[in-house]
């Protein structure tokens, strides 16, 4: 006998290894998906925490250095300081890493107890502004293979110096709108030089509204001829106020410069001569937001040494 053959139960044993089949395609699609829902979604969150806890590292290295410099630990200061370390004190006097390392200068603000502490991140810079009454400290720490260093200490006294014209009688600015005493060594530094002359001959022209895109929201100045910190809305204001009064705003020419590339963020260290008065050294912190770059940090100190220069 032949064994009787029932195409109905073949048929339907293939359907049921086809639906078998199907059914694992499908999970295996649902499971992929999930997996990448969960890291599409936990990719900001990661940044997140890893900003909080660059943050947070910083914090912890910033209060390491405040206190040791506030002892006089030179030894562990040292551990601290990039090898392209400034620290300009209020008299604005700026010494190297080696210069301090020697005799190790007296914080303005001690171990900081009741300052006021702010910190902005930008990637692989961070930086960490402290107060107390009329004294400002800036200090930017850079991201560095070993960790957090310290590139810059820079101090300011509000009020210490009177203001001066920055260019009564000068109509055209020369230097820094049109020229500068530095050569920008990659595409970030000559978009960052094209930004700050737009933004100083918006200055010259009185003119806030070339000024402002060149500056970053949270933008805060201080100087040692300024009687408080200043921000973006108070500098618009007074540029407003000078093109109203015709007051001469040409800004100090510059006489050197030194930039510092980390990415996004780049520091720009210059001394500037005014057209009458003594030399101002500058800290600024450029940032790079949607494509443009923007200044975010500018603090200035005049150097209380040097002679001054006759109008």
């Amino acid at each position: 006998m032949h064994p009787a053959t029932f195409p109905c139960i073949n048929k339907e044993t293939n359907s049921r290894e086809d639906l078998e089949t199907m059914r694992r395609f499908v999970l295996s699609v649902l499971a992929l998906s999930a997996v990448c829902g969960a890291a599409m979604v936990s990719l900001p969150t990661l940044r997140l925490a890893a900003t909080a806890a660059d943050d947070q590292s910083v914090l912890q290295t910033d209060r390491e250095f405040v206190q040791a410099a506030a002892k006089d630990e030179k030894a562990r200061v040292a551990t601290l300081l990039d090898t392209d370390f400034t620290w300009t004190d209020s008299d604005g006097k700026t010494q190297t890493r080696s210069e301090v390392l020697k005799s190790l200068p007296a914080p303005a603000l001690g171990n900081e107890t009741g300052a006021d502490l702010k910190q902005r991140s930008y990637g692989q810079v961070s930086a960490v502004m402290s107060g107390r009454s009329k004294t400002y400290v800036l200090r930017i720490w850079v991201k560095r293979p070993a960790g957090w260093r310290l590139l810059v200490y820079h101090e300011v006294a509000l009020g210490r110096q009177a203001p001066t014209a920055s260019g009564p009688g000068v109509k055209d600015c020369e230097n820094p709108c049109k020229t500068l005493p530095y050569k920008p060594r990659n595409e970030a530094e000559q978009a960052i030089v094209a930004s700050w002359q737009a933004l100083e001959t918006g200055v010259t022209n009185h003119d806030a509204s070339m000024w402002s895109p060149h500056i970053a929201e949270e933008f805060t100045m201080l100087g040692s001829s300024n009687d408080h910190p200043l921000t973006k809305a108070d500098r618009i204001a007074t540029i407003n106020l000078q093109k109203q009064t015709g007051f001469g705003a040409a800004p100090a020419p510059l006489v050197s410069a030194q930039m510092f590339d980390f990415g996004d963020a780049v520091v720009m260290i210059c001394h500037h001569q005014p057209y009458s008065g003594k030399p101002v050294h500058v800290s600024r912190l450029w940032i790079k937001r949607d494509g443009h770059w923007v200044m975010s940090i500018s603090y200035q100190t005049t150097v209380q040494a040097a002679p001054a220069k006759a109008s």
